[in-house]
Parts: C-alpha cells; sequence; structure tokens
C-alpha cells in the first residue's frame, strides 16, 4: 500500500551523500511503485461494487421472479442461411417475460437451431437492453455455418431372424438454397431380401408455414419368398405433411406389384398378386416420457398410429382402415440399477367399401409377428416376438404342390407353408434389465436380461369375424422366455439371449 511504503520512509534517518544524483532515481522508483500500488487499489475499489452486483443479481434470479423483456433479438454469423429461418426458431425468446423465462427460452432456441443439423456452434448471449428502456435485455444469437454441406455414411446390417445381410448407404447436402433444407439419397441392398432406392428433401418449420414438410421418392424391393411365397416392389412418393413432438400426418401413394417368381404359392397368396395402387393418409400421436430408448429405467410411452388406405378413386386402390397401439411402462427396482419393463402392442386391420365383409385384406399391410428384434426398443406395433422366427406365428397354408419324376421313376412332392399374417394382432412382454456384478462390464454399458413375451394372431376377414371368439384367442396364445446379455455400441444393439 503507499501509506505503508511512506510511513516506512518517515522512520529512516536522513543519509547525506555528496552526490544528489544517487537519490533521483531512486524517489522515481518510488514514485512508480507508488502509481502502481494506486491503480491496484482502484481497481479492487472498481470489482467489489461489479461482483457484489453480479452476486446480488444471481441472489434475486434464485429467490424470487425478475421481470425483463426482450428489446430485440440480434443474429450474427449466418452467411448463406436466411434471418427468417433463424427468426423462426428462436421466436420462443420474445415471449420471456422473466429473467428466469428468458434463460429457459433460450435453451429452448439453442437446441432447436442446433436440431437443423446446419451449424457447426450455437452461440445465444443474454445482455442489456437500452438504458433508456429499463428491463430490457438484448439476445445475441451467434452461429457458425457447417463447413461441409455434405456428409455420408456406408455400413453392413445383419438380420439374424431373416438371416440375411444388406449393405446400406446415404448421402447428405445441407443447405443448399439457405432455408434449412436438407437433401439426402440413399441406397439399401439386401443379399436375399430388401433392397432400396430413395431421395428426400425436407425443409423446417418457416414463418409462413405451420409446420416441417417433407417428401420422398422411393423405389423398394421386398422378398418374402422363403416365408410367404411373394416378392413385394412398390415405387412411391410419400409426403411429410405435419410434423411436431407430438403428432405426425403423412400421405403416401404408391405402385405395388406382387408376383411369385417360385409359382409355388399358396391359393390365399396367388389370389393378391398382381398389381396394386396403394393411397394412404396415416396420422401418429407419440408420447415418449423414458429416460433412454435403449435401456429405459423410468418413465412410459404410448404411440396411436391410424391409417386409412383408398383415397384414389380407382379399381385397384387398395382399400382399408388399420389401427395400431402401443404402450410402455418401466420403473426402476432400487438394485444393481434393475428395471422391469411392460409393454402391450395391438393392431387391427379391416378393408372398407362395397362387399367389404367378403373381402380380404391387403396382404402388404397385415400384421406379421416374429423375429429377434427388441421390443424394449421397438415402438412400431405388434411385430416383434422373442423365441420365434420371423413371420413365425399365425396363420399358414400349403403351398403349390409340384410333382416331378425322380431317377428310380417315383414321384416327389416339393411342399411347404406360406406365412398368411392376420388381421388381429396382440402381444405383451416383461423385461428385467439389471447391471452385471463385473465393473468393467457395467461401465461398458454391458447388461443382462430376463424376458417372457405372449401373441397371437387371427383372421377377421372373409366373414371370419363371425367365429371370432376371445376363449379360442386365448387359448392360441404363444409364448416364449428367456434370459440374455445386451452389448451396447455407437452403431447398434446386439443381443444375445437363449
Amino acid at each position: 500500500m503507499a501509506v505503508s511504503v511512506e510511513e516506512h520512509q518517515k522512520e529512516q534517518p536522513q543519509v547525506v551523500d555528496d552526490d544528489d544524483d544517487n537519490d533521483e532515481p531512486l524517489n522515481g522508483e518510488e514514485e512508480e511503485e507508488d502509481a502502481e500500488d494506486f491503480e491496484e487499489e482502484e481497481e479492487e475499489s472498481e470489482t467489489f461494487p461489479d461482483k457484489a452486483k453480479m452476486e446480488n443479481l444471481f441472489r434475486r434470479i434464485s429467490t424470487e421472479r425478475v421481470p425483463l423483456r426482450v428489446h430485440d433479438v440480434l443474429i450474427k454469423g449466418n452467411t448463406k442461411t436466411k434471418d427468417s429461418l433463424i427468426e423462426s426458431e428462436v421466436e420462443v425468446l420474445k415471449n420471456a417475460t422473466t429473467v428466469q423465462e428468458l434463460i429457459q427460452a433460450a435453451n429452448v432456441a439453442n437446441a432447436r437451431l442446433r436440431r437443423l443439423e446446419i451449424f457447426d456452434s450455437v452461440n445465444i448471449t443474454l445482455d442489456s437492453g437500452p438504458p433508456e428502456l429499463p428491463g430490457t435485455a438484448n439476445v445475441i444469437v451467434e452461429v457458425a455455418e457447417t463447413k461441409n454441406p455434405i456428409t455420408g455414411d456406408i455400413g453392413v446390417f445383419s438380420k439374424p431372424e431373416a438371416r440375411s445381410w444388406s449393405l446400406e448407404g446415404s448421402l447428405k447436402l445441407k443447405n443448399l438454397f439457405g432455408f434449412g433444407d436438407l437433401w439426402d439419397s440413399s441406397l439399401a441392398c439386401g443379399w436375399d431380401q430388401t433392397s432400396e432406392v430413395s431421395a428426400g428433401v425436407s425443409l423446417p418449420k418457416l414463418k409462413r408455414l405451420a409446420s416441417p414438410i417433407s417428401a420422398r421418392i422411393a423405389l423398394l424391393s421386398q422378398d418374402w419368398l422363403k416365408f410367404s411365397s411373394y416378392k413385394d416392389r412398390a415405387l412411391g412418393l410419400s409426403l411429410g405433411l405435419v410434423s411436431s413432438r407430438n403428432h405426425e400426418l403423412a400421405y403416401n401413394v404408391s405402385w405395388r406389384t406382387l408376383m411369385d417368381p417360385s409359382q409355388m404359392a399358396s391359393r390365399s397368396i396367388r389370389r393378391q398378386l398382381g398389381h396394386g395402387l396403394l393411397s394412404s393418409l396415416k396420422y401418429t400421436f407419440k408420447i415418449d416420457r423414458r429416460n433412454s430408448p435403449l435401456r429405459p429405467t423410468r418413465g412410459y410411452a404410448f404411440v396411436s398410429t391410424s391409417q386409412i388406405g383408398g383415397l384414389v378413386p380407382d379399381y385397384r386402390s387398395l382399400r382399408f382402415l388399420r389401427q395400431e397401439l402401443d404402450l410402455r411402462y418401466a420403473f426402476p427396482l432400487g438394485f444393481y440399477n434393475a428395471a422391469l419393463n411392460f409393454g402391450v402392442s395391438s393392431g387391427v386391420i379391416f378393408p372398407w367399401g362395397d362387399g367389404f365383409s367378403n373381402m380380404a385384406s391387403s396382404l402388404p399391410e397385415r400384421f406379421f409377428l416374429g423375429g429377434n428384434s427388441s421390443p424394449v426398443c421397438t415402438l412400431g406395433g405388434p411385430m416383434t416376438l422373442l423365441g420365434f422366427k420371423s413371420r413365425g406365428l399365425g396363420l399358414t397354408e400349403p403351398r403349390r404342390q409340384i410333382r416331378g419324376n425322380s431317377s428310380d421313376g417315383s414321384s416327389e412332392t416339393s411342399s411347404g407353408r406360406d406365412s398368411l399374417g392376420g388381421d388381429l394382432a396382440l402381444t405383451a412382454f416383461a423385461d428385467l434389465s439389471f447391471d452385471l456384478p463385473l465393473r468393467v462390464l457395467r461401465d461398458a454399458g454391458i447388461h443382462g436380461h430376463f424376458f417372457a413375451c405372449a401373441g397371437n394372431l387371427t383372421k377377421l376377414t372373409e366373414n371370419a369375424y363371425r367365429d371370432f371368439s376371445f376363449q379360442k384367442y386365448h387359448e392360441s396364445v404363444r409364448s416364449s422366455a428367456g434370459f440374455g446379455i445386451i452389448v451396447p455400441t455407437k452403431l447398434f444393439r446386439m443381443e444375445v439371449s437363449a
């Protein structure tokens, strides 16, 4: 301190030196030290009030609602992206009336901008408003657009339940016109089951658009010869009309062809072969409050999907009504990170139009049960039933018999059965997941589980609903139980069960 230095100097005796020049540099150094000490004292005196103000502000925010409104939103860093796109995503900021609401709105706006996948970084800064407008704030939104607008990925995937492999790749072009538009194309080549080539574009919610929209054209080929003696080829266009957190509405139109290259299909399958026009509207309502989609330990999820087909006045148009319901619930048990998951899925399909009670439902739109996909992670109607092969449940019908002559002159018969699916499906499961005792396995996320599944399919169309009874349906329910180990990775979830 300057004061202490001066007091120390008064106590020292005066020293008389013949050379007066030696005293001048000493006095200069002391003056410089006094000046530096004085500046440090001033800085400390200025810092303490600012620190006290900040502490007081944080104390007010944590204890009471501080009124505040947004005066202006400033956007920086966008060179290609339109201001209108960013303004529509941060519109929630202008509705804040308190500091607490403004902080929450800033987090929401930040998440929305990052969800567009066109920015490498997003920073939102809250600054004080003009001095003549007390109780206001300016919000500065600074973005950094992605340096590489083209991304792609490729991988090889397997489906053990169908004993098939597929090569899948995709290519994305981001923000081509500055509206947050995403252009993508994908290719999936299955060795012996499914192949798909598709291209699409999606636009986020803009000021003139009430909801994000998307469009996609696809050429799909599915081979079900092993299970149901038919191949399905479809060329179609899908339009996403409404897309929000809980609601989705999509329209799909496609030209579909069912064929049997083996010429061994059963009678019911042969009656479905040929061309058909699918024009359908699908609405999905979804609520997912689970803490994880891969290993939920608490929360619930509900999905309802309604679809109506036959919106085009054409005799080849497939007319049907389809409804699916999914319910999931998980709660923790309090030890070894254990959790119990319950789930119920149901679905029904029925044709409509003149003479609908005598008509058969569309074969590709029916429900088929089986496969090794986890019901805990699957939210898409009654499809999965652990312990059964793909399309392993439901009604079957013998294939066409082909007689041939063997080398010894006797006749041989080539036979098999086609899976026909069902019009009414119901599945349920219970799954107990838990951590394994080894720490190295827990750190890697590897855990065990016990499961039990049950389900059934039945036919309602072609007047079969007249013979339906819940007692018969209950008696024909199939079930399975087992245990396994789950190995999660960044790309997929691997499960080994028995």
